[in-house]
């Protein structure tokens, strides 16, 4: 009965602070107003799909835990609280090839035994104007992020690949209809991914357009492609969901760590360890595989155990 109690207290509390139909509930996300990602290290501007997910525009977890270490998403109380410090300023340049590290940032040298690169990956955008203004409010990088946010209403993927379709999939379990917008009639996507799209019932396909607008002022409502002949379409959608690759932050470490084709960090096998001994990598910056918030912790988890094994054996 206690338990049964419970959960129903924290189901009246979680509805209260999204919304039973999603809107946005401003008293619960007070511990959010202001908190932004200064800038990547490397300079990029981020579109980290976790940075900008409706779970951290509508303050999940602060309400029904308040330390809220583990969810902070970027707003810096938790480590703060054990004596660290965030600097919000991009690095300049590194030197790897002697320890201790050198690391730069702005006028600043500081140095370090041992260093954990953990700077994401950038999600590729459409170049439109309302993109910046509309990011976490119908504009999405992540379906597994904000997928669930939009029950029985219909959206929009834009893309061809092989995530794109992957995304499309995932979203029919929410949305009332799936719109899979790509700007050629083939896909880039494996066939098998290909014929599960092209059978779904919930997805419609949009081939042969260019997205031309996203409009909406405080949410998005329509996304407008243009077709092959010059004609504008508009299509009512309440989330467009961006799928058209990640870029890894990870030009400022090359070539002294190395990346494959892809530019994602590469590793030992089974570690986070590189090639320069004392570096570990974490996240995305190094997983084109999951991309997700709870495999880049567990990544930063093992990063962090390494260090300080690294440290423990080299008197540090």
């Amino acid at each position: 009965r206690w338990n049964k109690v419970r959960y129903l207290n924290l189901k009246s509390r979680w509805e209260e602070a999204i919304g039973i139909d999603g809107d946005h509930n401003d008293r619960h996300c007070d511990g959010l107003k202001g908190c932004s990602h200064s800038s990547t290290p490397i300079g990029m501007r981020s579109y980290s799909s976790i940075g900008n997910s409706e779970h951290k525009k509508r303050g999940l977890g602060l309400e029904l835990w308040p330390r809220g270490t583990a969810i902070d998403l970027g707003c810096g109380s938790g480590f703060q609280s054990i004596g660290l410090a965030r600097l919000g300023y991009r690095v300049l340049a590194i030197d790897f090839s002697e320890r201790p590290f050198h690391v730069w940032v702005r006028d600043t040298e500081y140095t370090a035994d041992s260093i954990i690169v953990s700077t994401g990956a950038q999600s590729l955008m459409l170049g439109l104007e309302a993109e910046s203004r509309l990011l976490g409010h119908g504009l999405s990088t992540c379906a597994t992020c904000d997928g669930a946010f939009y029950r029985n209403v219909p959206v929009a993927v834009v893309g061809g690949g092989d995530s794109a379709c992957e995304e499309a999939l995932f979203l029919t379990r929410f949305a009332s209809k799936v719109y899979l917008v790509h700007r050629r009639d083939t896909f880039r996507a494996s066939d098998i991914m290909v014929q599960r799209v092209k059978a779904h019932a919930k997805i419609e396909l949009v081939l042969n357009v260019t997205p031309k607008e996203i409009l909406g002022d405080a949410k998005v409502h329509t996304l407008r492609v243009v077709e092959k002949s010059g004609a504008d379409r508009d299509l009512a959608v309440k989330c467009v969901f961006v799928a058209i690759g990640h870029v890894p932050n990870s030009q400022a470490f090359t070539p002294a760590l190395e990346v494959d084709e892809g530019g994602y960090f590469v590793a030992g096998a089974n570690t986070v360890s590189t090639r320069v001994p004392g570096v570990f990598v974490a996240g995305d910056c190094a997983d084109h595989v999951y991309r997700q918030a709870i495999t880049a912790a567990g990544m930063g988890c093992q990063a962090a155990i390494e260090a300080e094994r690294w440290l423990a054996e080299h008197g540090g």
